[in-house]
């Protein structure tokens, strides 16, 4: 497809928190990344207002192993305090995604070049992204490379289906919703041999509101086009 890309993602640690964990300052990582992390880790390999990145499925390569850590999180009142934190270790994942053009973006219409935003994205990938990659918090420092989706052997391989309980898909955010409202989305995935195949964010039908958003404004004066961007790579490479 012309707007897809497959890559593996990897790192020593991640932490896909919980939120029910963070009441009382302790962190409990899922078993297996959100949504809504994996959609970061896509748009930090390349991000546009223009599109939407769908992730379509992941594929879990290693066997999910959790460790235990004392972390002295910054205190904003002063000072500092003790936490646990719980991470999975040694993470590695397959991901396929894709974009579409953002509709409830009219003032970016002029960007929308399929075929430009594609080549973009690819080499972004190549490159390792345009900004840092983490696997769900931010000392979880991770990276990409381009793959080719279940190549790999990976450790859930005919193992069956694992039922992952309530998780948080993602969060609606305006400018991709139309509605002047950020929300919550939960669902009830099942693992099969190591793929979690994700339904869109529209079909969610466990959608909670959490407050009042208003979308930023892009038009030409702010955003670099995506003939721009790509005239620029292929400048960068030349030289």
């Amino acid at each position: 497809m012309r707007n897809s890309i497959e890559f593996k993602v990897y790192g020593k640690y991640a932490l896909f928190t919980d939120p029910l964990t963070k009441l009382g300052g302790e962190k409990l990582t899922y078993s297996v990344p959100s949504y809504q992390a994996l959609k970061g880790i896509v748009e930090s390999v390349y991000w546009k207002p223009t599109l939407i990145m769908i992730v379509d499925e992941v594929r879990v390569l290693n066997a999910i192993r959790m460790e235990s850590k004392g972390i002295r999180p910054i205190d904003y009142g002063g000072g500092n305090t003790l936490a646990n934190y719980t991470y999975l270790k040694d993470p590695a994942y397959e991901v396929r995604a894709h974009f579409e053009f953002n509709m409830n973006r009219p003032d970016l219409a002029h960007d929308r070049n399929e075929n430009k935003h594609h080549n973009v994205l690819k080499r972004s990938l190549q490159a390792g992204g345009r900004r840092d990659i983490f696997l769900g918090a931010r000392e979880c420092q991770a990276y990409v490379e381009p793959c080719v989706f279940g190549k790999e052997r990976g450790f859930y391989d005919n193992y069956g289906d694992i039922h992952l309980g309530s998780m948080v898909h993602g969060i609606n955010y305006p400018d991709e919703t139309g509605r002047d409202e950020m929300e919550v989305r939960l669902w009830s995935p099942v693992m099969k041999d190591g793929i979690i195949r994700f339904i869109r964010p529209e079909e969610c039908t466990q959608v909670r509101k959490i407050a009042e958003m208003k979308p930023k404004l892009f038009n030409e004066s702010n955003l670099q086009s995506a003939e721009e961007l790509l005239a620029q790579i292929e400048a960068e490479e030349k030289a």
